[in-house]
């Protein structure tokens, strides 16, 4: 049991205020009957909120049930969503079970522990490392006296704090309601005690839990045709860049995606040292030299036990990583726990279909590394893998030869021949292929190229000749 009172963890706790006009909280409109109680939070849960002045004091606690040498990392990693979450965490208490009891979690005993460490710390909150089930949150709060969060319920409260699309915000709202949907006795509670209730459900609450449940169902139907309509327009605009290699950023959250897109296309993406600073993703225009370029995406980071509902709901955000042709798997070198958060992004990367996409790992902020020894040790677990530093640039041209060598495989060399009448499309060719010469005739401009496929086939179309190293004549239609 370790007390953390000395070492608060400040959390950037800017955020935007939203637009009033762009909310999407639709049900029940002018009708505060028919508002669900998940949406009616009392004063004291609201203290909890994300950006708040005060940060709450809280108690860290956890099962382990995987050895003890990985209990010391979980806290870590829960303080730092604490911290993002704007909640300070001052102590923590860990319990080894082969499982969870299904009634509160820890044993009767811990449980105890744990009540009386909170009123040592003055505690008004309690996290748990894993994803609590309702009975086992309300059984929790109702021995504890405090407001109990649980690691899915942290992560959905801070990507709330992040969402700044309407998708994103529509993502974020379907993870939340499913969330809910099976713990409005629980919510229900928390009303009942603020009104000075016995905390049964009589009265009032009795009457409307049902009418909650419909209200969330109807709304979890309807956000989720807003978001399979979204994820086809989605699929439709990523369709139209599929002219274009892809390549996406995917990793651990604060893994240094960001950074690194700056660093190679100097898109001005907003880096921030905190959890899930990206929400959205990004597209941006990566040249490669000789004549070379791709377009390169930024997409949400993963972590561990991330809500499987979250997973799902981003599947429109993720989509962009599931189409690429190639994903630079970005990881810190010098997190210590490096080899576990490249097993997560590969656990999540299985769980949404992109098993057998061509990867490329890159082990990012080497410049934060005190032994370059470590490094080469990772690196040799790997069949391939890059070092790069985004801050200092160390490693940036191997990673572009890396990428380069990728999309020349994956293209062709060809010579376009463009009649001059259609010279209205040279912009257009120098956009979407790597153009390596051309040589102005009198008839056509012969540009030679590197270019996919699809790409050909799309020129092909317009009436634009293409000569293979082999041919003698050019093909159009």
């Amino acid at each position: 049991m370790t007390k953390r009172g000395n070492n608060k963890r400040q959390s950037d706790r800017t955020a935007d205020a939203r637009d009033e006009a762009d909310e999407i909280d639709e049900y029940a409109e002018g009708n505060e009957a028919e508002t669900p109680v998940a949406d009616r939070r009392t004063d004291d849960e609201a203290t909890f909120e994300f950006g708040q002045q005060d940060l709450a004091r809280a108690v860290l606690f956890l099962v382990s049930t995987r050895g003890d040498d990985d209990i010391e990392e979980r806290f870590d990693e829960l303080a730092g969503l604490c911290s993002t979450a704007g909640i300070d965490a001052v102590a923590t208490l860990s319990q080894p079970r082969e499982h969870p009891t299904p009634s509160h979690y820890l044993g009767k005993g811990k449980t105890e522990e744990l009540a009386a460490l909170i009123s040592e710390v003055d505690a008004r909150v309690a996290v748990c490392d894993e994803e609590l089930s309702p009975v086992q949150g309300r059984n929790l709060e109702k021995a504890l006296g405090v407001r109990v969060l649980d690691r899915s319920e942290l992560i959905l409260s801070i990507f709330a704090s992040r969402a700044r699309s309407k998708q994103a915000r529509l993502q974020v709202e379907l993870a939340q309601r499913q969330y809910q949907l099976p713990r409005l006795r629980r919510l229900w509670t928390h009303l009942d005690r603020e009104r000075g209730g016995t905390g049964a459900l009589g009265g009032m609450g009795e009457k409307q839990i049902d009418v909650d449940r419909r209200l969330l169902q109807e709304r979890i139907t309807s956000l989720r045709r807003r978001l399979d309509e979204i994820e086809e327009r989605k699929r439709r605009e990523i369709k139209t860049r599929k002219n274009e290699f892809l390549v996406s950023l995917v990793g651990y959250t604060n893994a240094g995606k960001s950074t690194l897109m700056n660093a190679l296309t100097g898109a001005g993406v907003l880096e921030e040292n905190r959890l899930f600073s990206t929400l959205d993703t990004r597209t941006r225009r990566w040249e490669l030299g000789e004549g070379r370029h791709v377009l390169l995406s930024d997409t949400v980071g993963f972590i561990r036990d991330i809500p499987h509902k979250l997973v799902r709901s981003f599947h429109a955000t993720l989509a962009e990583a599931l189409e690429s042709d190639l994903l630079l798997v970005v990881t810190d070198a010098s997190d210590p726990c490096c080899q576990e958060r490249v097993d997560t992004v590969r656990g999540v990367l299985d769980e949404i279909g992109a098993q057998g996409k061509d990867m490329l790992l890159v082990f990012n902020k080497i410049d934060a590394l005190e032994d370059r020894g470590e490094l080469a040790i990772l690196r040799s677990r790997f069949d391939e893998s890059l070092a790069v530093s985004a801050r200092s640039r160390e490693g940036i041209d191997a990673l572009v030869s890396a990428v380069r060598s990728r999309l020349d495989a994956a293209s062709r060399h060809v010579t376009l021949v463009v009649p001059h009448r259609l010279a209205s499309l040279h912009q257009p060719i120098r956009e979407q292929v790597s153009v390596l010469s051309v040589d102005w005739r009198d008839d056509a401009a012969h540009f030679e190229v590197l270019a996919s496929p699809s790409v050909l086939e799309h020129l092909v179309a317009k009436g634009i000749g293409v000569l293979d190293d082999s041919s003698s004549e050019a093909s159009s239609d």
